[in-house]
């Protein structure tokens, strides 16, 4: 029986992930580092702790120069970006639908604190979602399990009785470490076969929700 979904944000939820992907590239530029989009891009849904040693390797996002491009990227996705985003088709009909079905909903994402709020405000879901763990709740980044497994202990359900919501294979490996298992939405440019391991594909929010009486999320 279902009883709680978890939910990722970048890519799920707000078309967030090309604009993560520029952003890193210019704080990165900004520092002497040349990285193109596409070396990027694909990163995207790990952690910044995760993403910053694959693209300038030695560079850590805690210490340095690697904590100082880190918050430079922070800085220019919140002053530059995120007042241009928009929500995933779908995003908050398919949140009001969860919670109608009294699911116990929790944010679990590698977002930083400071980038969640405005996230989650341009998924205009903010008032729906009140319970989210972030970058500050786990040691490790997805694709460890982490984040899962913090928010598994917020909601207050076994990984058995919960389905997770995400658009990357980050959030699958992650989800699959805890037991979770996972719908992917394609709505973060992802190919099928890069979601190999969901156990069903969406387009995109909209598309559960039109979907949503033969889905998992209805299977109580």
């Amino acid at each position: 029986m279902i009883k709680g979904v978890l939910l990722d944000v970048d890519g799920t939820l707000v078309l967030s992930n090309d604009a993560h992907a520029r952003a890193w590239v210019e704080a990165l530029e900004h520092f002497g580092h040349t990285i193109t989009y596409d070396d990027v891009r694909w990163l995207v849904g790990m952690g910044g702790d995760k993403v910053l040693p694959r693209l300038v390797p030695g560079l850590e996002s805690e210490s340095g120069q690697g904590k100082r491009i880190s918050q430079y990227r922070t800085k220019i996705f919140l002053d530059k970006y995120v007042s241009t985003l928009e929500p995933t088709p779908g995003s908050r009909a398919l949140v009001e639908k969860l919670k109608q079905s009294d699911l116990k909903l929790m944010v679990a994402s590698s977002a930083k604190k400071e980038e969640l709020n405005d996230l989650l405000k341009a998924a205009r879901v903010d008032d729906l979602l009140k319970q989210a763990t972030t970058s500050a709740d786990a040691d490790n980044s997805k694709p460890d399990p982490d984040i899962i497994h913090a928010a598994l202990g917020k909601i207050g359900l076994p990984p058995q009785e919960v389905l997770m919501i995400g658009d990357t294979p980050y959030d699958i490996e992650a989800a699959g470490k805890a037991g979770v298992r996972m719908v992917a939405v394609r709505s973060g440019g992802w190919k099928d076969k890069d979601l190999e391991g969901a156990i069903a594909i969406y387009d995109h929010p909209a598309d559960i929700v039109e979907h949503y009486e033969t889905s998992l999320f209805n299977l109580r």
